[in-house]
């Protein structure tokens, strides 16, 4: 499975910005798909996830309310809306999956998701 993101870039505090995720080489049923981050000096971390076909989403305290994962029902593909974004925000962001439902107390950690993307910059100015 190849994981293709894109949508990142520069922006202000407070926009928004959508970022995709499509996975190819293989149609999936079951399929759990998530979003991590890594910014400079730290190590990545959760920020969203999505189980298919149980349609459940899953957020990091400090995106929840602001970000949404979303799915595309024609393809194996995943899409984080991002508004009100902040300087702390400020990562290389990069799309996982793992074919099949990952058991809820997984789908945080990213040890769980065995393809990953290349990553996109997202970086917001103060």
């Amino acid at each position: 499975v190849q994981l293709q993101a894109s949508g990142g870039g520069l922006v202000q505090a407070g926009d928004s910005l959508r970022l995709s995720c499509a996975a190819s080489g293989r149609t999936f049923v079951y399929y759990t798909m998530g979003w991590f981050r890594q910014a400079p000096g730290k190590e990545r971390e959760f920020v969203a996830a999505i189980r298919w076909t149980a349609g459940s989403t899953y957020y990091a305290d400090s995106v929840k309310n602001r970000f949404t994962i979303s799915r595309d029902s024609a393809k194996t593909a995943v899409y984080l809306q991002m508004n009100a974004l902040k300087a702390e925000d400020t990562a290389v962001y990069y799309c996982a999956f793992h074919p099949g439902m990952l058991v809820v107390s997984a789908v945080r950690s990213s040890a769980n998701y065995g393809n990953w993307g290349q990553g996109t910059q997202v970086t917001v100015s103060s």
